[in-house]
């Protein structure tokens, strides 16, 4: 292990950034964290030495930063531009974007995207995978976004997904655009076979979307099934090809809301195939418990894949925010916290420890959808990238979802939130309310 302490008096190690009582995941006892040289030096329960920079934590969670497994950067902020979606459907909000794509310029792109991170900083977030429609003749979106993972790279790691939108063989030129966005630099692949003019379109779109990540050494990130339709059934061709290809673990699907309507017999037939496919699989649940069942009468399905059952048979499991005020969801702040805080009621996970893994969803499991395990984490030794957040453990943190007091990338602070003070007056006495409880 490289020692990162430098000692300009002997005896006395001297750190950039100091982190005084910090509570780690799981761990009663507070302890100090030393950063120097964008790296965790130390972790003590005490920790000997000056530092130019010193944060008290006082007491508060200390978590690796979050990760957004699965959003929109091109999109973000564009909600009611040209026109609002009125119905609430993922195929409406498809017509809104294609109207709204036209107009779409580098300097447009931009600001909101950048605007959006900034959101995403501000709440904690690191890491971002972010998904980028290439149906577009000049890719200008594309174009627009890979500016921004360069200006952005200092604090912010972002992964790109050159996504299909409107389909790969469905699209004319559409694989001809996709492989062009592989060679301009996106990190992953991306289909989406259930939005194909027919089954065998779907089928073909990810055999293509497979050969061109092979050829280029890219991920691969599909939108799939997510449709109400029992019969979508994509997400056996997807495991299937990751288990003939031996990618597994780079692959992941996204949304998979069909499976909420799939039968049990099929359900566990398709989860014997999971298992030795070993891929990734992404929930939404913000937007698709909002998207999914509109052309449902009562009961309506809550169309959020089977995040619970899926994370119990050992499949790796995150989850993504998708959208942020544009076509497709109005509303959002780049939280993730809260789109944990929507998992624990849409999939059951109530339980201490059920809630504890939703928080894993957005963080450890995510870094590993991301493959970014090996630069992940708050140990000695790896990037010192974490949040400092007012909680007591992963339970408080959704039930009360603070917002974070530090967020930390690198070694530079660069996210700070004074927490809010509220007062109540009633029968003539005055006293602050904290909702936190132990």
């Amino acid at each position: 292990m490289r020692d990162y302490s430098r000692f300009f008096e002997p005896g006395i190690i001297m750190y950039d950034l100091i982190v005084r009582g910090a509570r780690l995941s799981g761990q009663s006892s507070l302890v100090d964290i030393g950063v120097a040289d964008g790296r965790i030096a130390a972790i003590e329960a005490q920790l000997d030495g000056v530092a130019k920079e010193c944060i008290e934590a006082q007491g508060d969670l200390t978590l690796p930063p979050f990760v957004e497994s699965h959003i929109h950067l091109d999109s973000v902020l564009t909600a009611g531009d040209p026109r609002y979606n009125e119905s609430g459907t993922l195929f409406e909000g498809i017509q809104v974007w294609t109207e709204r794509k036209p107009f779409l310029t580098r300097e447009d792109v931009i600001a909101r995207a950048s605007e959006a991170i900034r959101w995403q900083v501000a709440n904690g977030i690191l890491h971002v995978r972010t998904h980028v429609d290439i149906c577009d003749p000049e890719l200008t979106a594309l174009r627009a976004l890979l500016e921004v993972r360069e200006s952005v790279a200092p604090a912010v790691n972002m992964q790109i997904v050159a996504f299909p939108q409107e389909g790969i063989p469905s699209y004319p030129g559409g694989a001809e655009l996709l492989e062009e966005a592989l060679r301009l630099g996106a990190d992953a692949v991306g289909a989406i076979p259930h939005y194909e003019h027919t089954r065998e379109a779907g089928v073909a779109s990810l055999h293509t979307c497979f050969s061109l990540a092979q050829s280029y050494d890219r991920m691969i990130d599909v939108h799939c099934d997510e449709i109400d339709d029992e019969q979508s059934r994509f997400i056996e061709v997807v495991a299937s090809l990751a288990l003939q290809t031996g990618l597994h673990q780079r692959v992941t699907a996204s949304h998979t809301t069909a499976m909420h309507s799939y039968n049990g017999a099929y359900t566990y037939k398709l989860f014997q195939l999971l298992q030795k496919a070993r891929i990734n699989f992404v929930a939404n649940p913000l937007i698709n418990i909002t998207l999914q069942g509109r052309f449902d009468h009562y009961p309506v399905r809550r169309g959020v894949t089977r995040i619970k059952e899926l994370w119990r048979e050992g499949v790796n499991v995150s989850l993504g925010h998708d959208d942020i005020l544009d076509p497709w969801y109005g509303l959002g702040t780049g939280s993730m916290v809260q789109v944990a805080h929507m998992a624990v009621h849409t999939s059951h996970m109530t339980g201490r420890a059920e809630i504890a893994e939703t928080v894993r969803m957005i963080t450890t499991r995510a870094a590993r959808t991301l493959q970014i395990e090996e630069t992940y984490g708050v140990e000695v030794g790896k990037p010192a990238s974490f949040v400092i957040i007012p909680a007591s453990d992963e339970f408080d943190l959704i039930r009360r979802q603070p917002m974070c007091r530090y967020v930390i990338s690198h070694g530079q602070v660069v996210a700070h939130t004074n927490p809010a003070r509220t007062t109540v007056t009633l029968g003539g006495r005055t006293e602050d309310v904290d909702f936190a409880r132990e």
